[in-house]
């Protein structure tokens, strides 16, 4: 076997795939797929996958109309009586089985002009396949199943689905099911009914709001982005599909991760020779606050971008961007926005470690060196009595800096200062 092409690779466990290239190691593996798992999207964009994206539609191919609301008989009536005048056909989807019988029933008195056909998983091959010929034919109106219908079907002339209790439904399986309809030349439209009254989880919540915000075409990518930030990454070494990198941090998971895809893909010699973080303790508090970003995801998106952060400009776009989204910044995410700034000064000017306190700070230079040992022994001449370097080749600062946020700028100010000398 040279090539392994997975379609609808949604559908396909980690296990199984692994056991599918066991066969043979040097297989080369095409996935396809409209939603990916993010596992795979997380791969993608690691770098330990390649990923390419059709975004183009067939011409003249219009753009699913989605709507979430409350379940509205008068609504649900409507919509399929018009979609039967135009000479169409209608999903009516269920999260489960035990549903079909009792939306059946109510379907009976609701639309009684319309022929009802039912489809599911625990059928037999021969009466299923029967039904599904039938609706296919326009034997029946309205074709009531499980998510069975999600893959695989290709019915230009039905146009219209309704789909009960959407919030049991994940976000990939709302866009697989929705892109059941909308497949000819015909505008279709798609109903995600809930229960009237009913308090939704946040993250049923986000889902719905994006299936109803991306109704482009070709938003596959997007929305899979989307299902990355609400469900996390999942284990790339293991076999859970989402999850969240709680353990070791978003920051140092991704620089291992680039450092293994990179050793992987023999780029080593490539990568930059300081590749070192430089590490900043200054006794105050260096977070996203829960109560200032509510939710884990977005926080954890927040820390993934500013890990990228270099310039100083995109610091103060990435504050700018905090306030425009949250509010004002609270201390804690001033002085994270800070140490992101001192992080890059250290690099510049050689400093390993910066431990501050309230009576001054400790710098550790990176390998012990100093780009300009003579700027810096003008300089510690200079401030004789308040810098020394210690014999163990730490340079130590003594200043009054009791309260936390003039610390923050003072180690700022001086790790500025050091990296203009190192760079003199």
């Amino acid at each position: 076997m040279g090539l392994l092409i997975l379609d609808e690779e949604q559908h396909i466990g980690v296990a199984q795939k692994e056991r599918l290239k066991q066969i043979r190691s040097e297989v080369h593996v095409l996935t396809l797929t409209a939603t990916p798992i993010p596992r795979t999207l997380q791969m993608a964009l690691a770098g330990v996958r390649e990923m390419s994206i059709i975004a183009t539609p067939p011409v003249d191919r219009l753009a699913v109309r989605t709507f979430v609301l409350p379940y509205d008989p008068v609504i649900v009536r409507e919509a399929i009586l018009r979609e039967q005048f135009r000479g169409g056909r209608t999903f009516y989807v269920c999260p489960r089985i035990a549903d079909l019988s009792r939306v059946r029933d109510r379907l009976s008195t609701l639309v009684p002009e319309a022929k009802v056909a039912v489809a599911h998983g625990r059928m037999a091959a021969g009466d299923l396949e029967d039904v599904m010929s039938g609706f296919l034919e326009g034997r029946f109106d309205i074709l009531l199943s499980t998510n069975i219908i999600e893959s695989g079907l290709d019915i230009p002339e039905a146009n219209t689905m309704i789909v009960h209790r959407a919030d049991r439904f994940g976000l990939s399986q709302l866009y697989q099911i929705r892109g059941r309809i909308g497949r000819s030349k015909t505008r279709a439209y798609a109903y995600l009914t809930l229960p009237p009254g009913q308090e939704l989880t946040p993250a049923a919540q986000k889902r719905l709001e994006v299936m109803q915000t991306l109704d482009t075409l070709g938003a596959g990518f997007t929305l899979a982005s989307h299902d990355l930030d609400i469900r996390g990454a999942g284990n790339l070494l293991g076999e859970e599909q989402s999850g969240h990198i709680r353990d070791i941090g978003v920051e140092l998971y991704q620089h291992l991760l680039q450092e293994a895809v990179a050793a992987a893909s023999a780029q080593q010699a490539e990568a930059p020779a300081e590749s070192w973080t430089p590490q900043i303790s200054l006794g105050t508090p260096i977070l996203i606050p829960d109560d200032y970003v509510a939710d884990l995801p977005v926080r954890l998106g927040l820390y993934r971008r500013l890990a990228n952060l270099v310039e100083a400009s995109e610091i103060e776009a990435f504050a700018a961007e905090l306030i425009d989204r949250f509010g004002s910044i609270p201390d804690a995410v001033e002085n994270l926005l800070q140490v992101i700034g001192i992080k890059q000064l250290c690099r510049r000017a050689g400093v390993e470690k910066v431990d501050a306190g309230p009576k001054g700070a400790v710098l550790t230079l990176y390998e012990n060196r100093f780009a300009n040992p003579e700027g810096l022994v003008a300089y510690i001449q200079k401030q004789a009595g308040t810098v020394k370097l210690r014999p163990d080749q730490k340079l130590v600062f003594m200043r009054p800096w009791d309260d936390a946020r003039h610390r923050v700028r003072g180690v700022r100010q001086l790790m500025d200062e050091l990296a203009s000398l190192a760079e003199a």
